[in-house]
């Protein structure tokens, strides 16, 4: 874990190496100051010697101020290293979630992977900014004035001893505990997350349905938990300083009795026990920064735990040594392709683990017009997302133009695989700026045509601003169907050899989808599509249906074959024709 997130100073590495010097420099002013002070007591005012009062009080002037010098340089380094640290963490992340396939994706939240990339980096800065700083000074703040107290009484160091080992232990007992509380609280950050994320981007549904007080009464729970949390972890912390002004009391109490007699004694003189005095505050000053540092950490632990996980995930799906460029058409093969979510090494159950996609063999030819039809966990989708090698296979083998799938360059593959999802997704933005996530140096007349295939080019123009239309996040200034129609001119725009439209004309009516699928016959007859639907006028026209029922075909054929010879097909077309319902109304217990 520490290798993992070690590697992300970079370029920071001077900044961390320089802050801990400046601290170190700031101390040993700070430890020089009481002997000066002591001569000044003992030499000077006890000796009425006026110039050895100036002389070093300068001396203690200089100390100070190259003192100040250092403390300054080394918050200035600090922060730089520290903030520099956060950054590249967050890069490194962001950049790695970008590599993930879906099977890495499914194993983090979405609000996890945001707690990760905001709170949990923030907490990691602020611990190595304090580790950069307070980590070196109190330590070495610690040892000096220990050196120096020792150098001047011995007897009277032995009552810093004393306490340093009563502080120890009892702040290996408070870390203990609390930081059990502290591993605990980032998880329900998460849940905190997760419920503001689908609040948010479902408020229509959530106003539409009246839910607000619902929906508040779950944040304030998710809220509540952390500060439960936060609250147990804090009462602990909370004993640390109170034993902390006991013990730096009670210290100055034993060693200003003892002095007071030494100097009775004349074993021991008046600006030495004023030294001995301000080493003592050094010392258990320095142990309250040390426990400080000790709490952060365990504040922090959790977190770079969490930060290390998403950084030494490695993706599933990689370019092989010597990938192919070029997808030379758009057949498609599945041969004995078996396909789980979950991989068979993990620990789940059988009835969990069990293929989602079984024994599939399939030969589609490039140019070819494919409807799939199936029921709601039918794997359709599943099938589909196996081509762009969004999932690997689990067992078998897809071919796409002639080649293993694991073959090709991941962005060449995904190039010539254009996917339209069932959840249409479009980014804040122009119309523009949109559909060129399909191609980014596609011109307006190619913008314009390939809306036009897909019926969106008379919506948009209605628009007053045309195709400079600004889009909101989420699409949420269009309709379900024109969010579809873009989304399916943005897939166009990419020319690819293979068209998968996952039930995505489910928001348009039937005559604008007829449309598009002439459109698609006419203008793109040498793209293989792949049209997953619900209604079998929609995909009627194909060249083949298949027929999808637990994760297996249950028939391939043209529309007639089927009805023929395939009874969920002909149940589910008579269903629709006889107005009675779509396919998951009528077929849903076949």
């Amino acid at each position: 874990m520490l290798k993992t997130l070690g590697k992300q100073v970079k370029e920071f590495r001077k900044a961390s190496i320089v802050t801990p010097l400046f601290m170190v420099l700031e101390v040993i002013m700070e430890t020089l100051i009481p002997v000066l002070m002591a001569s000044i007591i003992d030499n000077g005012v006890k000796e009425g010697d006026m110039k050895h009062i100036v002389t070093m009080g300068i001396g203690m002037i200089g100390l100070a101020l190259i003192g100040l010098f250092a403390g300054i340089m080394g918050g200035v380094y600090g922060s730089r290293a520290s903030t520099g640290f956060a950054r590249n963490l967050r890069e490194a992340m962001y950049n790695n979630i970008q590599t993930f396939s879906f099977s890495n994706i499914d194993k983090f939240s979405t609000a996890g992977l945001v707690t990760r990339l905001t709170t949990d980096v923030s907490n990691i800065q602020n611990a190595y900014q304090m580790l950069l700083r307070m980590c070196f000074r109190a330590p070495a703040s610690l040892l000096l004035a220990m050196i120096m107290a020792f150098t001047i009484s011995p007897r009277l160091t032995g009552v810093y001893m004393i306490a340093v080992v009563i502080l120890g232990c009892i702040l290996a007992v408070i870390i203990r505990f609390a930081t059990r509380y502290f591993t605990q609280v980032f998880q329900k950050y998460d849940d905190m997350n997760a419920s503001v994320q689908e609040n948010v981007s479902a408020i229509r549904v959530v106003k539409a349905y009246v839910r607000e007080e619902y929906e508040k009464e779950k944040f304030h729970t998710a809220s509540n938990n952390i500060m439960n949390m936060f609250i147990k972890a804090e009462k602990i912390i909370a004993f640390n300083s109170p034993v902390m002004q006991f013990t730096v009391y009670g210290c100055i109490l034993a060693i200003s009795w003892i002095g007071a007699h030494m100097i009775i004694s004349e074993t021991l003189t008046t600006g030495a026990l004023m030294s001995l005095l301000t080493y003592c505050m050094n010392i258990l000053m320095s142990l309250m920064m040390l426990s400080m540092i000790f709490v952060m950490m365990s504040m922090s632990t959790a977190s770079m735990r969490r930060v290390a996980e998403v950084l030494e995930e490695k993706a599933d799906i990689v370019n092989p040594e010597n990938p192919i460029y070029d997808v030379p058409d758009g057949s498609i093969v599945f041969r004995g392709v078996n396909f789980r979510y979950k991989k068979s090494s993990e620990n789940v159950s059988d009835g969990e683990n069990r293929p989602v996609l079984e024994d599939i063999n399939l030969s589609i030819k490039s140019g070819e017009t494919i409807g799939i039809l199936g029921g709601t966990g039918s794997s359709k989708s599943s099938l589909v997302n196996l081509i762009s090698r969004l999932y690997d296979v689990t067992d078998g083998e897809i071919l796409v133009g002639g080649n293993n799938v694991k073959q090709y360059d991941l962005e060449t593959l995904r190039n010539q695989v254009a996917v339209v999802l069932q959840k249409n997704v479009l980014f804040r933005g122009t119309i523009y700026e949109n559909l060129r996530w399909g191609d980014p140096n596609a011109t307006e007349e190619e913008c314009q045509r390939a809306c036009r295939l897909a019926c969106a080019d008379d919506f948009i123009r209605s628009f007053p601003d045309g195709y400079h239309t600004m889009i909101e996040q989420g699409g949420t200034n269009v309709s379900g169907g024109q969010r579809q129609r873009l989304c399916i001119a943005r897939a166009l725009l990419k020319k690819p050899k293979i068209l998968i439209l996952d039930d995505s004309t489910s928001a348009v009516d039937t005559a604008t989808d007829a449309k598009i699928r002439q459109a698609f016959r006419e203008e793109i007859p040498g793209t293989t599509k792949l049209i997953i639907a619900q209604r079998v006028n929609s995909i009627a026209h194909a060249d083949r249906i298949i027929v999808m029922e637990n994760g297996r075909i249950d028939g391939i054929g043209t529309h007639e074959e089927l009805l023929e010879g395939n009874a969920i097909y002909r149940e589910v077309y008579e269903s629709q024709m006889s107005g009675s319902g779509d396919f998951d109304e009528a077929g849903g217990e076949l």
